[in-house]
């Protein structure tokens, strides 16, 4: 039985590492996005639901499924559902400032800016009220519905805390109220291998995004957990290899 491992052709070259882990552990083929050949299974590294969707149309499966893929990566739609299920999260903060802008399909922080001064509402962007702890978030890694690490990021410099921005990293103990919130956040959603980040407002935990395509550097920079190795595990698991 065999698969597919499906990056572009810039995401596979900056995330070499990860994709000697697949290749190592699993009997896949690196293809790019445009790929539409057969597979036994495929996984999915492009943050795009329609690869997903074209096969599992053909009875294909897809780690992760486009269910979470089209959610995950959209931003208003990510938020207006988690609401609507009790999740706290920031409020979306149209045509008030401050007020966070992000782009509806955004990672990694880019194209996040904080806006001081009202500007033209623009499409595709969602503008949310700043949380009172500003550069500080939790990552939380989860594989099959099950919390594997969880790692606190914070900048001193920014009001984006992420990693590869230059905030520092540290492993972080979940209290009880996180890890409530992280398995309520995990148990609406279908998803194989995802991370889920929080922050902090008036000392509580508050919803700010689910990471599809999620990356590994700070499990293996912070932590002796070969995570990448525990996915691919979990495939072999599901599909019974």
């Amino acid at each position: 039985m065999s698969g597919i491992l499906v990056y572009t052709e810039k995401e596979a070259k900056r995330n070499r590492f990860s994709v000697q882990k697949f290749t190592e552990n699993l009997n896949v083929c690196l293809v790019d996005e445009n790929y539409r050949g057969s597979a036994d299974f495929v996984i999915n590294r492009t943050n795009d639901y329609r690869i997903a969707e074209f096969y599992e149309s053909r009875g294909i499966r897809v780690f992760n499924p486009s269910s979470l893929s089209k959610i995950a990566n959209d931003k208003q739609a990510c938020y207006e559902f988690m609401q609507s299920h009790g999740i706290p999260i920031m409020p979306i903060n149209y045509g008030k400032v401050p007020a966070v802008k992000k782009p509806i399909d955004g990672h990694g922080g880019e194209g996040v800016v904080m806006i001081n001064s009202p500007e033209p509402f623009e499409k595709n962007y969602v503008y949310q009220k700043p949380c009172d702890t500003p550069g500080k978030d939790v990552r939380v890694w989860v594989i099959g519905g099950e919390i594997i690490a969880s790692i606190l990021r914070e900048s001193k410099t920014d009001f984006r805390s992420n990693y590869c921005l230059g905030g520092r990293a540290e492993v972080y103990s979940l209290s009880p109220e996180e890890k409530s919130l992280v398995k309520k956040v995990i148990s609406l959603v279908d998803s194989d291998y995802i991370g889920v980040d929080f922050l902090f407002n008036n000392n509580q935990p508050v919803f700010n995004e689910i990471e599809d395509t999620v990356g590994a550097r700070m499990v293996y920079d912070k932590t002796d957990i070969d995570i990448l190795s525990l996915y691919c595990d979990y495939i072999k698991k599901e599909m019974n290899l």
